[in-house]
């Protein structure tokens, strides 16, 4: 899946526990031509849990990447071979997260330590099917992030056929930050992102780390390939709209009201398949900011008692509060 140039890449993050298969529904509404990604899935979920069902997604979700974390090349083939055969565009594997968690299992952010072993692990994906394989990745870990290393990093890469990375311009700390203070502490480096992709001008290089406003997205988007949105994306989804209106399609102006009906069908039919209201309505809670109505909105859908009973009710009453005449 080649990047053109004259179409630059606009990617939603891989952000656990908000970009389920719900979220991406939703956010697909506001912006029919960026490229979603799933949650980070542990290899060992698909290939030992055989948690399959975490790579369902309904279609209008595609283009979608579903991004892996492991370390082991034979367990990354059989689930990117699955991945390819369900429909995925894309599979990236995870070499940026810095949880304590995913630091226990060896992978993640702690990989960047180990550039032949995921340089493996490429290989082996791309042996396994004939789809895109990328890998996401930081600056460095702890004091392991001069550009000598990372360039070291993303060459030997390369040379396994990795030809699209995803970079967030910050380091990783390894040891003492959470995942939430390893996304503001470490300082944003936008400028070194650059260097690699100034250097390194025959690989795709996609930006990601504070990118919460159209003149930055623009501003990166006149030396990179593609920019990445992390929570500004789930917290205000219009900002991907203004991304498609700006980058992709200058007429498109969707009715936030039409989003939001579209939605409570999907709503419907995912309720009657089993899933539990209040997993959907979550992912709403930002959709109206800044209306007239937003909170009592937001009040509406956030009733334990009525999301609990899989009221489906309380939707049409949430959305009334800020488009009266839909009650």
């Amino acid at each position: 899946m080649p990047i053109d140039p004259a179409n630059p890449l606009v990617c939603v993050a891989p952000m656990m526990a908000w970009t389920d298969r719900h979220c991406r529904y939703l956010l697909r509404l506001f912006s029919p031509s960026s490229l979603l990604f799933t949650e980070m899935v542990p290899t060992g979920a698909l290939v030992h849990g055989e948690q399959w069902h975490q790579l369902e997604y309904d279609p209008a979700e595609l283009p979608l990447v579903l991004q892996l974390g492991g370390n082991d090349p034979q367990h990354l083939a059989l689930c990117t071979a699955e991945a390819a055969h369900r429909g995925f565009n894309e599979v990236n594997l995870n070499v940026g997260c810095p949880s304590e968690r995913v630091q226990q299992g060896a992978f993640g952010a702690c990989l960047m330590l180990q550039p032949r072993l995921v340089a493996e692990c490429v290989a082996a994906m791309r042996d396994a099917a004939d789809i895109t394989v990328s890998v996401k990745c930081r600056l460095g870990v702890d004091q392991h992030d001069s550009d000598d290393a990372l360039f070291s990093f993303i060459d030997t890469l390369a040379s396994s056929g990795c030809q699209r990375f995803y970079v967030h311009a910050r380091k990783a700390i390894l040891g003492g930050l959470s995942p939430a203070q390893n996304r503001s502490i470490p300082p944003l480096q936008p400028e070194r992102v650059a260097r690699v992709k100034s250097q390194r001008t025959d690989l795709q290089v996609i930006i990601n780390g504070g990118i919460t406003d159209l003149p930055t997205a623009i501003g990166h988007l006149q030396w990179a390939d593609g920019v990445m949105i992390g929570r500004a994306a789930y917290q205000r989804p219009q900002y991907l709209a203004e991304l498609e209106r700006r980058l992709f399609n200058p007429d498109f102006a969707p009715d936030l009201a039409d989003i939001l009906d579209d939605y409570c069908r999907y709503a419907n039919t995912q309720v009657a398949c089993g899933h539990r209201l209040g997993n959907l309505t979550r992912h709403l809670l930002h959709a109206c900011n800044g209306l007239p109505g937003a909170r009592r909105f937001r009040r509406t859908l956030s009733d334990s008692v009525r999301l609990k009973a899989n009221d489906l009710g309380v939707l049409t009453d949430a959305i009334s509060q800020v488009y009266p005449q839909a009650a």
